[in-house]
């Protein structure tokens, strides 16, 4: 990665950091050494949601609006 490209990560990284909502992933630590960068996050087992559309077809209309709940609620959060 040139500088740049590094500022606009570690600049994510902060905002990461600073993010405390029951549908974003929570992000604990940040790591790095020569070679790598590491993240230590939460266990998130929920899978895709493509996947999980994929597989059902179709949401009723309840999942629906629970599933745009969320995601209305995330992006509320963050701006």
């Amino acid at each position: 990665m040139d500088e740049d490209e590094k500022k606009m990560l570690f600049n994510e990284i902060t905002n990461l950091k600073d993010l405390d909502h029951p549908n974003i992933l929570k992000m604990y630590e940040f790591f790095e050494d020569e070679k790598r960068y590491y993240i230590v996050t939460d266990i998130c087992k929920g899978g895709e949601l493509f996947d999980e559309v994929v597989a059902r077809g179709k949401f009723s209309e309840g999942d629906a609006a629970m599933l745009m709940k969320q995601v209305l609620s995330c992006i509320n959060y963050c701006h």
